[in-house]
């Protein structure tokens, strides 16, 4: 939900409060607009069972949010017992500041709007769709939602360092785009691919990309891009890699990474171990 554009932001931050949270106010959402929810999730919900991992499917089905737009209070209500977490209605994107803050509080900020039907195949900035869809069912598993927090306590600390652009990068190639190896093979738990029609089974599929195992400075030294399939994506071998990953302080991390070269988008390194599919 932190990012940058470079358009003017989507969404109504008049209202909002210093938390930058605002009402959800359900009752604004037109009937064009369930109508296009539920088109997004049918489409999605019949791709997901052929590359996403068996945690995010087995959530997902027990939530069985497609007949409309979710009420966030009662997502809650189901949420909060089963990790204590909470979701909170925000206009769009955040600053890093109040991103990693609420995520450090485990609060996980969901847009309130939804993208228009011509935007149906693609969009530029995350919407309540591509959130609810791709990050909220994951909120429900105990180790994964310990990650986040972690990792929103070491955005709050980076901030300090001048270090987001490494934690953007860990956010970007795990919680956004990360891939699992599983006993079915490869699969995804990034809501950037479960979100997306096209890169879903194109993360899975497609000879093209590096797929690479999860090494915690080298995902940090990534660049990535914003505009088209991801050209590498890191796999983990499961939540609890994630979760001890971030354990550590990173203030080590970053001195040593301040002092090499990114790495580009694309590039393959001596000591990288490719996965194949």
């Amino acid at each position: 939900m932190a990012g940058q554009t470079d358009h003017a932001l989507r969404g109504d931050y008049s209202q909002m409060r210093p938390d930058y949270t605002v009402l959800q106010d359900y009752s604004r959402y037109t009937p064009t607009e369930q109508d296009l929810w539920k088109r997004l999730y049918a489409r999605q919900s019949a791709l997901v069972p052929s590359f996403a991992c068996d945690e995010f499917i087995e959530i997902l089905g027990a939530l069985n949010f497609g007949a409309g737009i979710p009420h966030f209070d009662a997502i809650n209500a189901k949420l909060f017992p089963a990790t204590g977490w909470t979701l909170v209605a925000v206009p769009g994107l955040l600053p890093d500041d109040v991103f990693f803050t609420h995520l450090a509080n485990r609060r996980f900020p969901v847009s309130v709007w939804l993208r228009s039907p011509e935007e149906f195949e693609y969009i530029v900035e995350p919407d309540i769709f591509h959130d609810f869809f791709g990050h909220v069912p994951l909120l429900f598993n105990k180790v994964f939602a310990d990650y986040l927090e972690a990792y929103g306590k070491g955005g709050v600390k980076a901030k300090g360092l001048d270090a987001l652009d490494y934690l953007a990068r860990l956010y970007w190639y795990t919680v956004e785009f990360g891939l699992i190896q599983t006993p079915k093979g490869l699969r995804t738990y990034g809501a950037g691919t479960l979100s997306s029609a096209g890169e879903l089974p194109y993360c899975i599929q497609s000879p093209k990309p590096n797929r690479i195992k999860f090494d915690l400075l080298r995902v940090m030294q990534s660049r990535y891009k914003i505009d088209t399939f991801q050209e590498t994506y890191f796999v983990i071998d499961s939540f609890q890699q994630l979760f001890d990953a971030t354990a550590p302080d990173f203030t080590p991390h970053y001195v040593r990474l301040k002092q090499q070269a990114d790495i580009a988008a694309n590039a393959v390194i001596t000591d990288d171990k490719l996965v194949k599919l």
